[in-house]
């Protein structure tokens, strides 16, 4: 009896040494010792929801060296009896903050976002030139493989982005870069509607915007609150994401009822915007003499779209971000324009009426039922004529 008792106590010393043993983050990260990249690696966990992907808003937890072989270990894991976010991070040599995230250039981005709770344990590999596209997981928890996954569907929508035509980039083409830029985003908009794991569904939504404008896709936003606050309304990221989600600053959504507001007519007159709105639909269009897709949308698609749908209750209100009169009213001329009806403070970029929208963007449009609903949203050139025309139809 003493003797197996005396076995048992080796045997479990032993094994317990050997789980002591295994580091709970460790991992191999092939880098060059030529290169610009420093030989260490950073433990980053972010404050609060904007930190989840931004730099310089997390706290460095830890850093390990990374040995002539590419192996590392963290030694100084946070306690975690609940999952939380962390960001596993390299930093070029020269620079001054070890909380730097890469985002502008995603083939070089540094760091990858993962969760960590106690007991758990993590391995991992990575490139240093590719850190984020080519970081592995070995056996990776549930919410890790959602995160490996999300970044696949990141980069794979920001390399159809990136293949498009240079002209793309042109400062003329706002309307092409939002459409290219809502392509990129749909994918991972749709990743963080379907998950069902809070830190990925928190990084998707960071990912979607990372300077957090959301004006474009602010029923996105919305129902993303309303979606975790159901299960996780304590969680402080669910709650800062709830508070830039408030009703209150979000941009008009669509099924709103559009602001009633005095607008500045170009006739000189001031009129209630709810006066003015059509018995079928009306198209709201922000613009200014100075935009040139607004300009080349006056021209090439709305009045087309007034002059084939005018006469059956089709309306279009133009309001313009100007505040040279002579410039506005020669830009309604010369495209045409002077079919529908006009406004504008004529204050420049400090208009009442988009503070009242709580939008900062042009082109923009809001399509507006007969009760002042807002059936859709930012449709430009095709899509706009394609919807104007079915509805009108019906």
């Amino acid at each position: 009896m003493r003797i197996y008792i005396y076995f048992f106590f080796i045997v479990s010393f032993f094994s317990f040494l050997s789980c002591g043993d295994q580091p709970p983050f460790s991992g191999e990260i092939e880098i060059d010792p030529e290169s610009d990249w420093v030989s260490r690696v950073y433990l980053i966990q972010p404050r609060d929801f904007d930190g989840i992907t931004s730099s310089y808003e997390g706290v460095v937890l830890d850093s390990a060296i990374i040995d002539t072989k590419g192996n590392f270990v963290f030694k100084e894991m946070p306690n975690a009896p609940e999952p939380i976010l962390l960001q596993i991070a390299i930093q070029k040599k020269g620079e001054r903050f070890l909380n730097k995230l890469e985002n502008d250039e995603l083939k070089s981005s540094n760091y990858f976002p993962l969760v960590w709770k106690d007991g758990g344990s993590i391995s991992v590999t990575a490139n240093a030139n590719h850190f984020q596209k080519s970081f592995a997981i070995k056996d990776p928890s549930v919410q890790n493989e959602a995160m490996l996954r999300l970044r696949d569907i990141r980069f794979e929508s920001f390399q159809k982005y990136s293949s498009a035509d240079d002209d793309i980039h042109d400062e003329n083409k706002i309307i092409e870069r939002a459409e290219a830029l809502l392509n990129v985003q749909k994918p991972l908009m749709k990743f963080a509607n379907e998950s069902t794991d809070l830190f990925p569904a928190m990084v998707a939504i960071r990912w979607v915007s990372i300077d957090g404008d959301y004006e474009r896709v602010p029923e996105f936003l919305f129902k993303q609150c309303e979606k975790w606050k159901n299960s996780n309304q304590d969680h402080p990221f669910v709650i800062q994401l709830c508070e830039k989600s408030n009703r209150k600053i979000l941009p008009v959504m669509k099924g709103d009822i559009i602001p009633d507001f005095p607008l500045p007519m170009l006739s000189g007159d001031t009129i209630q915007l709810k006066e003015l709105i059509s018995k079928k639909l009306t198209v709201l269009d922000l613009w200014a003499s100075w935009c040139a897709p607004c300009r080349k949308e006056n021209r090439d698609y709305l009045v087309p779209l007034w002059d084939n749908h005018h006469k059956e209750g089709f309306q279009i209100i133009g309001y313009a971000l100007d505040a040279d009169e002579r410039a506005w009213k020669s830009a309604i001329k010369k495209d045409g324009a002077d079919r529908w009806l006009h406004a504008s403070h004529l204050y420049g970029d400090e208009s009442p009426f988009f503070n009242k929208l709580n939008i900062k963007t042009i082109p923009a449009n809001f399509l507006i039922d007969r009760d002042g609903k807002v059936v859709a949203k930012n449709l430009h050139g095709v899509e706009l004529v394609k919807f104007v025309n079915n509805y009108m139809s019906e």
